[in-house]
């Protein structure tokens, strides 16, 4: 499997939101609310309990001010990187926490093979840059390191992106993957579903994962 990024198979209208305003002005104002049910966070927990490694440094992406990240588990450091600084200062589960647009710049204001681990939670959706994003994480994670892109049903719709909001949530998984594969620097990306099943009814959670290569090899 190469490691190269392959080209892109998206246009500008696969990433066309309904408010195109600049998500610096949408998410001004702090929204101290969780987005998904709480057996649905206790499911992501569990997940990232058994998932990141004991005392590692972890890249929270698209934070804000709960990280879900399970207790019972040491770690170093978590960075959050965000669009609202009162949201994350709010987040007693981050240790740093830096104001970044990636709409706007998809680079990372972080050094190379910085992190042990990233996350992405519940925001994949709003990414309109998302290979460039990958690329970036693929970037400043160690090789070996893995990123934990999880996402559910649950969306702000008119920031959400087009090709995000015409797929199923099957679908979205192959579409995530699509982002790894394409942004070049993982090898095979998996995708699991946790959803819980607890009750009548609870929102679904997925994931979908890869590892860093090192971009020094030739497969």
């Amino acid at each position: 499997m190469s490691i190269r990024a392959e080209q892109s198979p998206f246009g500008d209208e696969h990433f066309r939101r309904d408010d195109e305003s600049p998500d610096s002005i949408f998410y001004a104002e702090p929204r101290l609310v969780v987005h998904i049910d709480d057996h649905a966070i206790r499911a992501i927990g569990k997940y990232l309990l058994e998932a990141l490694p004991s005392g590692a440094v972890v890249l929270d992406l698209m934070s804000s001010w709960r990280s879900h990240l399970p207790k019972g588990k040491a770690r170093e450091k978590v960075v959050g990187l965000g669009l609202n600084r009162v949201e994350m200062s709010e987040n007693p589960q981050l240790d740093d926490a830096v104001v970044h647009d990636l709409n706007a710049k998809p680079g990372l204001p972080f050094r190379d093979k910085a992190f042990d681990a990233a996350i992405l939670t519940v925001s994949v959706q709003y990414l309109t840059r998302p290979e460039q994003v990958f690329s970036e994480a693929a970037r400043v994670l160690k090789p070996g390191a893995r990123f934990h892109v999880i996402y559910s049903n649950r969306m702000f719709p008119t920031k959400a992106t087009a090709i995000w909001k015409a797929l199923s949530d099957g679908d979205r998984a192959k579409l995530i993957g699509a982002y790894f594969r394409r942004s070049g620097g993982w090898g095979e990306a998996e995708a699991r579903d946790i959803t819980p099943r607890v009750g009548f009814y609870n929102d679904p959670v997925y994931v979908v994962s890869a590892v860093t290569i090192d971009r020094r090899q030739v497969i």
